[in-house]
């Protein structure tokens, strides 16, 4: 049986704890090593699965993987990126693909010319109730849809999130794509302008935590999305996932982490909603080692990962400008 050999490249992002998790299930998976400038970051890790660690990532690239897992502050994205192709390693990126559309114009360029693939990380589209959603348009139960309302709401995630070098920037990048990947997923439309308002109404920090993005389509749709970091800690759950879609025919509420137990113990400070649906992760990185192994192309590439990170980054010029701004991609 053949092997991918997959190292991963920093834990900064809580992902990278879910996605090693899910690459040690997979038989045909072999994962060479942990790559993190910070021990104290990989240290659990590094021991519980008893992996190679590289202080430095490019010794990773070195290796005889096949493939790379990037967590990452998201600034960072793009050099790990370029460096992983030149190095001839597929590349699956955490979401938001990057920080500028320079930047992930030169992560699709460098993959494309090293002959690797690159896939972003969007879990939330093998949801089961995204999934039903998306059969359910294919079939067109709703028509032509005109309209869609969209929020990625969530709690603080402190550390490097609100520091804008390290994230390039706040609730807008962490959450929009989300969101944003879904209604082009489903839809195949074009974003073409988007008016924000945003504003750090719920923390102290340096970057926005709330805001109202409106999005207008190419064919003349527009959507309205809310990606702010409002949850309060008490919430029993940390984030969520909500669409409304209204269509010639009909209309959908989609919530995609419905699918939860609410517990109530002496033993914990609040009340929690458990989600027990089907692991998101585990298709994702099912899906980019099949991709792999079988010859095929990434189910969510880069350029997926490009068309919705351009709205958020749209999204922040527009909120920062006060004025509509145009998509570049």
């Amino acid at each position: 049986m053949r092997k991918l050999k997959v190292g991963m490249i920093s834990f900064a992002h809580g992902h990278a704890n879910k996605f090693l998790q899910c690459l040690s299930r997979i038989e045909e998976v072999e994962i060479v090593g942990i790559a993190d400038q910070d021990w104290s970051r990989v240290e659990s890790p590094v021991n519980d699965y008893r992996l190679r660690y590289y202080s430095d990532y490019r010794e990773l690239l070195a290796s005889d993987a096949d493939a790379v897992v990037i967590c990452s502050e998201n600034t960072r994205h793009a050099q790990m990126t370029i460096d992983s192709a030149r190095a001839g390693k597929h590349i699956l990126c955490n979401k938001p693909l990057g920080t500028t559309w320079e930047d992930m114009e030169s992560m699709i360029g460098a993959c494309r010319d090293n002959g690797v693939q690159l896939m972003t990380a969007f879990p939330c589209r093998y949801l089961p109730a995204v999934v039903k959603a998306k059969a359910a348009l294919e079939c067109g139960e709703l028509g032509e849809i005109a309209i869609i309302k969209g929020s990625n709401k969530g709690t603080l995630p402190g550390a490097w999130f609100t520091n804008r070098t390290l994230s390039g920037g706040g609730a807008f990048m962490d959450h929009i794509v989300h969101v944003m990947d879904l209604i082009l997923w489903f839809t195949g439309w074009r974003a073409e302008e988007v008016y924000a308002e945003a504003g750090t109404l719920f923390h102290d920090i340096e970057v926005e935590d709330a805001g109202i993005v409106h999005v207008k389509f190419a064919n003349g749709a527009f959507a309205v999305i809310d990606p702010s970091w409002s949850r309060p800690k008490s919430c029993p759950a940390s984030s969520d996932l909500k669409l409304n879609l209204i269509g010639s025919k009909g209309m959908m509420s989609l919530d995609a982490f419905a699918q939860t137990n609410e517990l109530y113990s002496d033993d914990l400070t609040k009340a929690q909603w458990n989600y027990w649906g089907d692991d998101m992760y585990v298709y994702m990185i099912e899906g980019f080692v099949q991709a792999l192994l079988e010859g095929k192309q990434v189910p969510i590439t880069g350029e997926d990962g490009l068309h919705a990170a351009m709205v958020a980054l749209a999204a922040s010029e527009s909120a920062r400008l006060g004025q509509p701004v145009k998509v570049l991609a």
